[in-house]
């Protein structure tokens, strides 16, 4: 494609006079001199040729990015002879005849090329204008000598953009997107402007930040980054917005990812831009979000302390959780820079440098630099463990050189106790024990005096925080100590967590770490995030749950003793497993829980002392019973924590208490059968009365007695079934707190995935809940039920019969709950319209996305998209919807997937005549007034002919008249066909094709009799639902009457009842 060729004078000014896009910019004087004009004697440049040589450049510029530099080279010489011939005819100034007729060729050339349509040849012409707009301005600021404020290079570059602003505006967006994206090109190197010209051209890209077309906009966006600090605050107008403001709008609140990549990309990295870069780390485009990374804030962030730590802590969270692996590559290796920019920062003044023997290359030293990058003491500590693994995964070579000698352990900091556990987790977790020998990872014996050393430390700490809080302490000295309180509990946290992956073989340390941790545990005062780390210690080292239980029980005694400290017998040994041992501080005698002294008995101080120490013990026994997976009557230790711990504390009227109580019995009805069939009345009746935070606490515990104890309560009848059920339902949609909503649906899930409960009226409840305007900023809710209804309805073919069940009837509802919202509400992009709403329902009756374990489809299973045309048919035939709503339902059918595949779906002849006769009969018996609903109609109408056009032929609707079909009929106002035989059951596809083409079918043998299987469908592994009954009625009669009485005991939702004692 030649664009650029040499044309006659008068070819040049009609194409310029006939250009559709500058109608008002037209110059006779093109590429001759007028033959009177003086010329110089000794030249051998002539503007005659110039046309040509001009379009000869151009020409070659537009077959190849090779050949710019040197066109651009011999463009400059023309462009600098042309500036040299000047009229000098009159005395006062001279006419620049040359540099006119020079930017007159160029203009020429340049407009050739804005109408084009997307192509490398107008690229490569963009490019080139570019390029030489630098290098003329290059060579301009080497000449030293010209220090005139108006240069030729500066007249033609004004000349160009004036030229090129009225194309801003031109209607067509080619010449819009060439004229902006000339402009862009120009602005890296376009040297100096007039003021207005600069005022022009800021103007004119901002109009541009409008554009309807994303890629003008994009330009605009790129163009208006090279004037971003270049305004004078002085002569804005007052609530004028600056460039950098309109940037960052379009990074934020731009529609089209491309218009918010090419701002985030040209975005410069200061402390007013960084937190609009930083929620481009969430963008809902990946590439987006990947640019985030990899071209803004890897390249552009000199250092990771510009940033706060939770804005450090955000992106590394966003970038290493994104669901992208492009995104999380991208994270990885900004982190990968962070650790660089750590080992190579030198040692903080007048401090030792940070070293041990065997830290070959400072890489320990820098990896506990770069963990200081994050709070490890507060809730950073997770996102610091996900950058180090991240790192260990892009460099595994750097665990070789890791060795913790004695030095290490002697001067921990919260820092390096994260680092020597995450390198710990990290060799077992790729199988490289080996590492860890090289690494001299200290012995058991010898580690448990690492985890007594901190805590000695720790006690330390706490004693002298006593101590001088018996004054009146600093308010900054107290902030100090509690955050060193923070680091010394890290440190023991995080040896604890080390001593759950070391070898048990070493019998002496194994004693040693029981004997440490069994102290721990047994100080009243431990810090509570530490019990946790204790418990998981004793499980692994005791031989057996009923030790574990042992153990606790007697701290748990020790601590509610009036006596004084506890004492524990040093020749006890945790590897025995009969219960015949006893502490020495029981003297060989049973120790009961219960105390000496009653609480009416106690003064307020003692009673406080005792809240305490019951809260400390209930703290204990949740944990506790959070590692038993026996049951209840196998440990009857569990018997007196439960009688004289647990069911007092839910008896009291403090909420703290009552919640630990609540939560320690609901754990105890998890193990014990009948515990929880006597306890679940009183969980009911907490969910009534309970504050917000206890009642999510009491319904989690409900959710997971009604999942453990399947049969007992929701496969015991029908009737406890459907009242709990409805109880769960009416909390639902009376609830305002999003957290108990978030709760009330998962649970709900979790009992239709499971197959527990069926009903659609459930399914219908969640729903609506889905689509509600109420749970719209609730995306806890909205994150679990998206996830659910694909899982369920691509799990089951019964599910997705089901969901298709409700269509009509959700839709209905939907349409009531879209007709009460405000203009604002419907525009809202979080708010479901009615119509993406119907596609979501289609989408999951799609018997095509099923998953593989699935079975094969059988002969007689249904359609659900062919019985939900059926539906949908029937419901065209209400004269009284309105033509809106019956045009969405006409384009519903359009979307169904069974026109295509009749055979595969096993689509019967009885289905297939209900929909014959809807579709002939509708526009005659419910005619449709609206044209274009007609229309739409008719096209699905001949596409349901053509593709069962044959079949039809062979249905007899004389056959099929039976009471099914005279219901049928009688619903939309047909008159029922006369019988021509015996009514035909239903019949396969199979059988049907069999018969149109005279091949007889042999029969089948009868299968044997077999046991019918539930059919809920709402599971793809069977084996993970537990089994109900299938007649209830089959049952004795004293279960019968115990049904009778839990059905009647069970309570209303408003209903207040005092708790029931256990």
């Amino acid at each position: 494609m030649e664009i650029f060729k040499r044309v006659h004078v008068l070819e040049v000014c009609w194409l310029i006079r006939n250009s559709l896009v500058y109608s008002g910019l037209f110059t006779s004087h093109l590429s001759t001199a007028s033959p009177s004009l003086p010329m110089p004697a000794k030249s051998h440049f002539s503007l005659d040729e110039l046309s040509t040589s001009v379009s000869a450049k151009f020409d070659q510029a537009q077959s190849s990015l090779a050949n710019h530099r040197k066109n651009c080279v011999e463009l400059h010489k023309l462009h600098l002879q042309a500036s040299k011939i000047k009229d000098t005819r009159q005395k006062d100034e001279k006419i620049l005849i040359g540099e006119e007729a020079f930017g007159d060729c160029f203009i020429d050339m340049v407009n050739r090329t804005l109408a084009m349509k997307k192509g490398a040849f107008a690229d490569r012409i963009v490019k080139f204008i570019g390029s030489y707009v630098k290098m003329m301005n290059d060579k301009l600021a080497e000449d030293h000598s010209d220090n005139a404020e108006e240069t030729f290079a500066s007249r033609f570059v004004t000349r160009l953009l004036e030229w090129l602003f009225p194309g801003f505006r031109a209607k067509n967006k080619m010449v819009r997107q060439r004229s902006i994206q000339l402009v862009t090109e120009m602005m890296a190197n376009i040297g100096e402007i007039d003021e207005s010209t600069y005022n022009q051209l800021r103007d004119s890209l901002i109009e541009r930040l409008c554009d309807k077309e994303p890629l003008i906009r994009a330009h605009a966006a790129i163009a208006l980054s090279k004037l971003v600090g270049t305004e004078d605050p002085t002569e804005m107008r007052h609530g004028e917005k600056t460039c950098l403001d309109l940037l960052l709008e379009c990074t934020q609140y731009d529609t089209a990812p491309e218009v918010r990549r090419a701002a985030l990309v040209n975005l410069p990295v200061t402390p007013e831009t960084l937190a609009v870069i930083i929620t481009r780390t969430r963008d809902t485009d990946t590439l987006t979000r990947k640019l985030a990374y990899s071209a803004v804030l890897e390249p552009k962030l000199a250092h990771p302390r510009h940033l706060t730590i939770a804005q450090r802590e955000e992106i590394t969270k966003a970038g290493l959780g994104d669901r992208e692996a492009v995104v999380r590559v991208a994270a990885g290796k900004m982190i990968t820079k962070w650790l660089d920019i750590a080992m190579g920062e030198p040692d903080p003044q007048g401090q030792p440098p940070q070293t041990w023997e065997g830290d070959d290359g400072g890489v320990m030293r820098g990896f506990i630099s770069f963990l200081a990058f994050f709070d490890v003491v507060g809730p950073g500590e997770a996102i610091a463990v996900d950058a180090m693994l991240s790192v260990f995964t892009t460099r595994p070579a750097l665990l070789d050189v890791f060795v913790f000698n004695d030095d290490f352990w002697g001067d921990l900091s919260p820092e390096s106790a994260v680092l020597a556990r995450i390198f710990v987790e990290q060799c077992l977790e790729t199988k490289n024990e080996n590492l860890l020998e090289a690494a001299s990872i200290p012995v058991v014996t010898a580690f448990a005096f690492h985890i007594q050393e901190a805590y000695n430390a720790l006690l330390a700490l706490m004693q002298e925080m006593d101590f001088v809080n018996v004054g009146e302490p600093d308010d900054e000295e107290s902030e100090a100590r509690e955050e060193e309180l923070a680091k010394k509990e890290l440190i023991l946290g995080e040896l604890l967590r080390i001593a759950l992956k070391l070898d048990y073989g070493d019998e002496i340390g194994r004693r040693k770490v029981f004997s440490v941790v069994r102290d721990m545990l047994a100080h009243p005062f431990l810090p509570p995030g530490l019990i946790e780390r204790c418990l998981d210690v004793l499980s692994k080292i005791l031989p057996s749950e009923r030790e574990l239980i042992r153990i606790v029980v007697e701290i748990i005694i020790e601590l509610r003793d009036d006596d004084g400290d506890p004492t524990f017998d040093e020749n006890f040994d945790p590897n025995r497993s009969d219960l015949t041992q006893t502490t020495n501080a029981s003297n060989g005698k049973k120790r009961s829980m219960q105390r000496s002294k009653g609480r009416d008995d106690m003064t307020p101080e003692e009673q406080q002392e005792v809240d305490m120490t019951d809260m400390r013990c209930l703290v204990l026994c949740i944990g506790m019973l959070e590692r038993v997976n026996g049951t209840f009557e196998d440990n009857s230790t569990l018997e007196g924590v439960l009688t004289d711990l647990i069911v007092p504390a839910v008896k009291r009227k403090e909420l703290v208490l009552r919640e630990k109580g609540l939560v320690a019995l609901g754990l105890c009805c998890l193990i014990a059968r009948n515990l929880a069939t006597n306890s679940f009345q009183l969980f009911l009746n907490q969910v009534q009365t309970a504050p917000e935070d206890l009642k999510l606490k009491v319904l989690q515990i409900v959710f997971d007695l009604l999942i453990m104890y399947d049969h007992e309560f929701l496969g015991r009848s029908k009737e406890i079934s459907a009242q709990i059920i409805s109880f769960i339902l009416q909390i639902l949609e009376s609830e305002e707190s999003p957290a108990i909503q978030s709760v009330l649906c998962i649970g709900i899930c979790k009992f239709l995935l499971s197959g527990q409960v069926t009903d659609s009226k459930v399914l219908l409840s969640l729903v609506l809940t889905y689509i509600s305007p109420s749970t719209m900023d609730n995306s806890e809710l909205k994150q679990c039920l998206s996830y659910f209804f694909p899982v369920y309805c691509y799990s089951s073919r019964a599910n997705q019969t089901r969901m298709q069940s409700i269509f009509i009837e959700a839709y209905d509802l939907a349409s009531r709950v879209y007709e009460d919202l405000d203009d604002e509400q419907k525009e809202d992009p979080r708010m479901i319209s009615l119509h993406q709403f119907g596609l979501l329902m289609i989408d999951w009756t799609d018997m095509t996305k099923l998953v593989d374990k699935v079975p094969p489809a059988q002969p007689t299973d249904r359609n659900p998209h062919a019985d939900l045309a059926v539906t949908i048919l029937l419901t065209l035939y209400d004269s009284e919807r309105d033509d809106l709503a019956r045009k969405s339902l006409c384009q519903f059918l359009g979307q169904l997937q069974f026109f295509s595949a009749a055979k595969e779906v096993g689509l019967d002849n009885r289905i297939l005549l209900k929909l014959n006769v809807l579709v002939e009969n509708l526009q005659e018996q419910c005619p449709l007034e609206d044209v274009s609903l007609d229309r739409t109609f008719n096209r699905v109408k001949d596409r349901f002919r053509k593709t069962f056009a044959k079949r039809l032929e062979r249905i007899d609707p004389g056959r099929y008249v039976d009471e099914e079909f005279e219901k049928f009929y009688e619903d939309i106002g047909m008159e029922v066909p006369d019988a021509t035989g015996p009514p035909i059951e239903e019949e396969s596809v199979q059988d049907v094709e069999a018969a149109a083409e005279g091949v007889e079918e042999e029969p089948e043998p009868e299968p044997e009799e077999e046991e019918p299987e539930p059919d809920d469908g709402s599971q793809v592994d069977q084996e993970d639902v537990a089994e109900t009954p299938e007649n209830p009625a089959v049952e004795e009669t004293e279960e019968k009457e115990e049904e009778e009485s839990d059905a009647e005991d069970l309570p209303e939702p408003k209903e207040k009842e005092k708790i029931n004692k256990v």
